[in-house]
């Protein structure tokens, strides 16, 4: 794909000031978070829906206000429940009076019906809800009594869950877990940042004072623009590579799959890898992907699809470990 034009370069340019803005602009209300802003802006201009994970009190929500504020879009938020049902989220089907003393049948549309929503503690949430949440994730609508309804595009899902919290719960199940493109972890902040957040949220809301960067119109260009990301062959046949080799019973196997996975990532655990890899060579002013791009995108695409066996849960292991080793052999290869 030629990406010499003047407009064509004017357009990639654009783009990433657009994206570097809204980094900056989250950055500054988010203290601490830099990277962790960043995969969000990569999951989510890619198209895709991500999972927060992360101890109580982190700023994950937060962070799903700023991200709401800072693209112009209004967050819808599901707070979930165990006696939370799938109408509570889809919406239903309300009888109306109609006019001569008749009746009919109307939907009213649920909080799924929005541009970016916020499924805050998911794992709280029953099967059969989780359930309606995995068709709106993957097909974009809903269905109530048999009829689909189509939601907005694009359409986010932004999840969060509490690792430690179990009383109550309903793990997600790895069907609905490869539906995320991203898995995020919120890492405890340190002492500086820790003393910085004093001085922004203290006695205010930190996200309240974020200025919106983009416009509907503008993500829907940047999302296009970032689909013309050149990805050579080479590096197309690299990303099957790191994700084929996953596979503990696969022909490319690594040593490392074959002793510590059970299950490896899925194909599409390959797709999120380069979609994301095309959002992080826009960041960097790049018009084409290159290794560090999907190095970059790995441990976040694929931590939520690889499982390790039962020796190595015994023994403790831990999955980001490991597959930042097997990320990093691959990458010095080459």
């Amino acid at each position: 794909m030629s990406i010499d034009s003047t407009a064509t370069q004017a357009r990639f340019s654009a783009a990433q000031a657009k994206l570097l803005q809204l980094r900056d602009t989250l950055g500054r209300a988010i203290v601490g978070q830099e990277t962790l802003i960043e995969e969000l802006i990569c999951a989510l201009f890619a198209g895709g829906h991500v999972l927060l994970e992360g101890l109580p009190g982190l700023g994950k929500t937060h962070l799903a206000k700023g991200i709401a504020r800072g693209i112009g879009l209004e967050l819808n938020r599901v707070q979930c429940t165990p006696d939370l049902m799938p109408a509570d989220i889809t919406g239903s089907e309300v009888l109306l009076e109609a006019s001569h003393g008749a009746y009919r049948f109307e939907f009213r549309p649920g909080p799924l019906f929005g541009h970016l929503v916020l499924v805050d503690e998911i794992n709280r949430a029953t099967p059969k809800t989780q359930a309606a949440m995995l068709e709106a994730m993957q097909e974009q609508q809903i269905t109530v009594l048999g009829q689909s309804h189509a939601l907005p595009r694009p359409f986010w899902v932004i999840a969060t869950q509490n690792p430690i919290e179990l009383e109550g719960t309903y793990p997600l199940p790895e069907a609905q877990l490869d539906r995320f493109l991203f898995k995020l972890h919120i890492e405890l902040p340190s002492r500086e940042n820790l003393l910085a957040m004093l001085d922004v949220s203290l006695d205010s809301e930190p996200t309240g004072d974020i200025e919106q960067v983009l416009q509907l119109d503008e993500i829907v260009s940047i999302m296009a623009t970032a689909r013309e990301i050149v990805v050579s062959n080479a590096l197309k046949r690299a990303a099957v590579e790191l994700v084929s080799s996953t596979q503990p019973a696969g022909d490319n196997s690594s040593a490392l799959a074959r002793e510590h996975f059970r299950y490896g990532a899925s194909p599409r655990g390959l797709q999120a890898l380069v979609r994301t890899a095309r959002i992080k060579a826009l960041l960097a002013g790049r018009a084409h992907v290159a290794t560090a791009d999907l190095a970059a995108a790995a441990l976040p695409a694929l931590r939520h699809r690889v499982l390790l066996n039962m020796d190595s849960e015994v023994r403790g292991m831990d999955v980001d470990s490991l597959l930042r080793e097997h990320i990093a052999t691959w990458a010095r290869q080459r």
